[in-house]
């Protein structure tokens, strides 16, 4: 059976450069090694409040920078969750092998119920359960995820394993695809994940402009008070930025120069914000050109969507066979 790994992005607004540099750059390579599914999960954006009308936008959004930034539908599946409703029959039947204690212990469940306390819905606390759905419904060999993702991918071994143990072998246990470089970025703040929410995002579509007036006010070393003062680089925010869009001169030179007080963090952001420009540039270009051609993207995302569904149909005979549900005409 040829090597499938799956992953996604919630349409839940403009995409940034934590969902670039976290998962979608890292994907990129990946299509050239295995049979890649890339969905845009819908279902999952559902748990926090939305509004409806939006929600085709977002998805459109979604599938405009997932090929602005080099996902190639000729190579991969582009799809959306909701239109392979296979996604949520199975995770209905995923339901019954995890417990409620299990689900509520992970990370992000805590952070979510923090996050939004007047909106704790059951959507929440079954996210990795249908995330786990979404991965072993094309009975992913792995997934490509960051770190916070890590516990969910957990939950999805877990259950492939009662899965196998209670009906048969039917799916493999995922393994994690991590890329050292990019898989937890700080926002503009330096202490937390660039959020929306949080307002401390650079969004793939920021002009120039807003790039460097985002950076112009963004948390570096708080030990330096004046620009005749050394720095020091290994716990600014701003360096890390520098491990990610410049070159192996440019990072040599940005740390003498800190550490020396020969540049000050002004200078350190100038030259961080033409590189990061020089590589946002070409997806902005393309972004724009996608946005003039919607009716493209709508079919590759159906054409995805259905070359999906056919994988998830074949995987839900087998599951429906095994679990003693679902009965057929004799052939």
């Amino acid at each position: 059976m040829e090597k499938r790994i799956f992953s996604g992005i919630q349409p839940s607004g403009r995409l940034h450069l934590g969902n670039y540099l976290g998962a979608m750059k890292n994907w990129i390579p990946l299509q050239d090694k295995y049979r890649c599914i890339f969905g845009i999960v819908d279902y999952h954006a559902m748990t926090v409040t939305y509004t409806p009308k939006e929600m085709e936008k977002r998805i459109l959004d979604a599938a405009v920078n997932y090929i602005a930034c080099g996902l190639d539908p000729e190579k991969t599946i582009l799809m959306i969750q909701s239109l392979v409703p296979e996604h949520t029959e199975l995770a209905w039947i995923f339901n019954t092998l995890v417990s409620v204690p299990r689900l509520s212990r992970i990370p992000t469940y805590k952070e979510k119920i923090q996050q939004h306390p007047e909106n704790v819905n059951m959507g929440l606390l079954d996210y990795p359960v249908l995330m786990a759905a979404d991965i072993l419904i094309y009975k992913s060999f792995a997934v490509p995820v960051g770190e916070d993702q890590l516990p969910h991918l957990e939950i999805a071994r877990e259950i492939a394993r009662k899965f196998n143990t209670s009906y048969g072998k039917t799916f493999p246990e995922p393994q994690s695809i991590t890329e050292e470089k990019g898989m937890r970025v700080f926002g503009l703040d330096g202490v937390n994940r660039m959020s929306k929410t949080l307002d401390n995002c650079i969004y793939l579509d920021d002009t120039k402009e807003d790039v460097e007036k985002k950076l112009a006010t963004a948390v570096t070393d708080t030990a330096r008070k004046r620009r005749t003062d050394p720095g020091n680089p290994d716990v600014c925010n701003i360096f890390n930025y520098h491990k990610l869009f410049s070159s192996k001169n440019e990072l040599s030179e940005v740390t003498e120069g800190c550490r020396t007080a020969k540049i000050g963090c002004l200078d350190c952001k100038r030259i961080l914000a033409d590189n990061m420009n020089r590589e946002l540039d070409p997806i902005r270009k393309r972004q724009k050109e996608l946005w003039k051609k919607t009716d493209e993207v709508k079919k590759i995302l159906i054409d995805g969507s259905e070359k999906a569904s056919e994988i998830a149909k074949e995987t839900m005979r087998e599951v429906r066979t095994k679990v003693g549900i679902g009965l057929r005409k004799k052939s």
